[in-house]
């Protein structure tokens, strides 16, 4: 079986991939990934992952139109612009 091994530097980082190992079992890749990626007092923690397990994600459909969720899709200023018009309130000054 491949797998594929992730560590974590330091406590609080993120997962990293660290490369590929070929082991029987489970068992036997844990020793070879902590003897790769962590002997030497590198990693703080590893993660060990089947390469089956492992799924690419390609498309990401806007389904929802979410656009106020990312900072250039939304135009706060434009919006409460509009907001005050509709309701018929002077702009606020600037202080």
């Amino acid at each position: 079986m491949i797998f594929e091994v992730f560590r974590q530097e330091k406590r609080g980082q993120p997962f990293a991939h660290a490369g590929s190992i070929e082991a029987p079992d489970v068992a036997f890749a844990e020793t070879w990934a902590r003897e790769q990626y962590g002997r030497r007092g590198e990693s703080e923690a590893l993660w060990l992952v089947p390469r089956s397990g492992v799924h690419e994600v390609r498309d990401f459909p806007d389904e929802f139109d979410l656009k106020y969720r990312r900072v250039d899709g939304y135009s706060l200023k434009r919006r409460l612009k509009e907001a005050r018009e509709r309701a018929g309130t002077p702009p606020a000054r600037a202080r």
